[in-house]
Order: C-alpha cells, then structure tokens, then sequence
C-alpha cells in the first residue's frame, strides 16, 4: 500500500499535516517546496455542464495511465486534484511527487517520469454552466 494512502488515515483523523507522515512541507516556504495552489481561473472552448466536465474527468483519469508512468502515481495524483489543498500537498508530498507548476499541471515522480493534468481535472472553468 503506497505511503500517501496510509497517511490519509491519519490526516482525516486529525486534520494535522504534521502526524505520523512526517508531511512539514504544507506551510509556505518552511522546506524550501513549493505550496500547490488551484489553476488560475480558466475558460473552456465552449461553456460545458458540470455532467460534461465530469465526463471529460473521466476519460482522462481512465487514459491518463497508459501513456506512461506509474498507475501509483496516477491514483495520488488524482487523489490530491480531488482533494482540498491541505489534503493535496500531504499526498504529493507523500507520494514523493514534484510540482514543477504550483497548479500540479505538471508533474514529475522520483524517477523523472514527467505528468501532464488538464486544468480541467483541477478546477472548474469560469464558463462552466449552471442550471437553477
């Protein structure tokens, strides 16, 4: 079971970066990395539903493997784009992830293997239509 996993657990329970994940790296500028931040605001081509951008989420995180990396390296890279920031930065860092943008929207592992997330998967665009 990868490491991130294991430290959500405790993250969850205490809401403090700080337990047994040894995870300091949250506060800005404390460790020398960077803080991960959400995308700057962004439109889509076209105004899409949030039905459309889940789906365009979907078909991304279903493909995202197969053009290389490491499916453990996926699964916390998505856990962290779904996760609060606090949340996101305790799995990246445990997952020994880099953030070469604050945004995630590139990424390495340890091993140099380079990751690419759409904006999409990171926030919502500001032409996103709502109904009601």
């Amino acid at each position: 079971m990868p490491l991130w996993f294991m430290c959500l657990g405790n993250l969850y329970a205490e809401r403090n970066i700080m337990g047994s994940c040894g995870s300091s790296h949250v506060k800005p500028n404390r460790s020398g990395k960077k803080t991960i931040r959400k995308p700057k605001p962004w439109k889509h081509p076209q105004p899409i539903t949030r039905s459309q951008l889940m789906q365009l989420r979907e078909e991304f995180w279903d493909t995202a493997p197969h053009y290389g990396g490491k499916k453990e390296i996926w699964d916390a890279l998505r856990a962290a784009a779904e996760a609060d920031l606090e949340l996101a930065q305790a799995i990246v860092d445990s997952a020994g992830i880099i953030a070469q943008n604050i945004d995630m929207t590139i990424c390495y592992d340890e091993s140099g293997t380079k990751y690419e997330l759409p904006k999409y998967v990171l926030s919502e665009p500001t032409n996103m239509i709502r109904f009601g």
